[in-house]
């Protein structure tokens, strides 16, 4: 299924799942209402319902996918797409592609010396113990922080430059939502733990950014500001997606392609993320787990930035494009 969290004018946000390609929306509350004449069930009036639901709550919601009543149907144009689960019970944002993490520090040396007299020279000059650090928890262990689940929004927003940055960027990225609660699981068993996947895009506020995290702590500001993680346009289901380590991965800025990987690269898997996160604590239902960017997935890995009313896409194979206008107040 390709499910989705919408509202329309007099329509609160509900539950639905994308059909005929993407251009009509299963009202999964109102399919039910129309086949059985009675109050919808609780798992399908909202995507955490249908999550927490377990396995019959889905077989349910794709019951309703088969001939729905024609007063169930929304066209996709005429709804409001939001984050397939906003907020989220929790959001973590793991680092899982070491290109990225290697592109972004060569980025950063590079902007340091950009006013030498010989900015080349300048830059085989610098020590790059701090990052050989990261990069050696980075082999160890999955890294992450916890991000604002309440700054997530969807599809259909605008994500709004936050008044303190001059320098704002975009990630591509993609995510998991977990299925059940887990706990001290392991790898092996972890891919029955995860209900589905959607395109993350964590927009950053670099120059914040760039501020705080000599502080050793965070991100805080940098990535903390209303509308900072958009997340969708749909949640697939896990068994929509056979191999999700085989999944190209696009971004665009204005049409023109800015960054371009695949799934594949991803140094630690989801499934790895699971079995380390879930070590002595409990997963619960509908938690989000990023993957981080992928390697040259953002405007800092090439220097380059965002601009007011910039439309940015990113494309996750099997699951569709999530696009985001940047407005500057």
């Amino acid at each position: 299924m390709r499910l989705v969290t919408w509202s329309s004018a007099g329509v609160p946000a509900r539950a639905g799942a994308l059909i005929d390609g993407d251009t009509r929306i299963v009202d999964l509350a109102a399919a039910y209402e129309a086949g059985h004449g009675g109050a919808a069930p609780a798992s399908l009036t909202s995507i955490l319902g249908l999550i927490e639901g377990g396995a019959d709550a889905s077989a349910q919601a794709r019951d309703m996918l088969v001939d729905p009543a024609r007063s169930a149907l929304v066209a996709r144009d005429a709804a409001h797409l939001h984050a397939p689960l906003q907020p989220p019970p929790q959001l973590r944002d793991f680092s899982c592609f070491e290109q990225h993490l290697r592109n972004s520090f060569a980025a950063a040396r590079r902007f340091k010396v950009r006013k030498a007299d010989d900015p080349e020279a300048a830059y085989r000059a610098l020590g790059t113990a701090e990052e050989d650090a990261v990069l050696d928890t980075f082999k160890r262990q999955p890294i992450y922080y916890k991000a604002n689940r309440f700054s997530v929004v969807g599809a259909d927003d605008d994500v709004i430059w936050p008044s303190y940055s001059r320098a704002m960027d975009f990630e591509l990225e993609w995510a998991c939502y977990i299925a059940r609660p887990v706990k001290d699981v392991q790898v092996e068993d972890a891919r029955s733990a995860i209900f589905g996947y959607t395109i993350y895009n964590d927009f950053s506020a670099r120059d914040a950014q760039a501020w705080e995290m000599s502080g050793q702590l965070g991100p805080a500001k940098g990535k903390d500001f209303d509308t900072g993680n958009v997340m969708g346009p749909c949640l697939v289901t896990a068994d929509e997606i056979p191999d999700p380590y085989d999944l190209t991965m696009i971004a665009r800025v204005n049409g023109e392609e800015w960054g371009r990987g695949t799934t594949r690269d991803m140094g630690w898997t989801f499934e790895q993320v699971i079995a380390h996160v879930s070590r002595s604590e409990t997963l619960h239902p509908g938690e989000a787990l990023g993957s981080g960017t992928v390697g040259t997935g953002c405007g800092l890995e090439q220097m380059r930035y965002l601009k007011p009313d910039d439309v940015v896409e990113l494309e996750v194979e099997r699951i569709g494009i999530l696009r985001s206008r940047l407005i500057r107040p």
